[in-house]
């Protein structure tokens, strides 16, 4: 019965000390803002396409059309390569890889700093 009890506050200890530092890393987790993280992303791959002189689709190229549109963003460049609404559209640019859309989602769960 002692052992069960020093293995119970073991394991909460553990868990304490887990919740603790897992709390410590997102607060540490550096800001992504739009002017420095994400339009850059945009413009490298959404061009022509998004963004004007030549661009004939929804532009993206302002914070808040990006703000605005974020949700249907984040579907369409998660989106299987077949599906006819993923984007890059017909692969015309090379596919976020999973750490940029990443800084895209973590852009949104922080708030949209500008």
């Amino acid at each position: 019965m002692k052992l069960l009890g020093v293995l119970f506050a073991f394991t909460f200890v553990l868990t304490l000390a887990f919740c603790t530092t897992k709390q410590k890393a997102i607060k540490e987790k550096k800001n992504v803002t739009f002017e420095k993280d994400v339009l850059p992303i945009l413009k490298d791959r959404c061009t022509p396409c998004h963004f004007p002189e030549t661009g004939k689709k929804k532009m993206l190229d302002t914070y808040q059309a990006n703000k605005d549109n974020i949700d249907e963003i984040l579907k369409r460049i998660q989106l299987p390569k077949e599906d006819p609404l993923y984007m890059p559209f017909k692969s015309k640019k090379t596919p976020l890889n999973d750490s940029l859309i990443e800084v895209i989602k973590n852009w949104k769960l922080q708030g949209f700093i500008p």
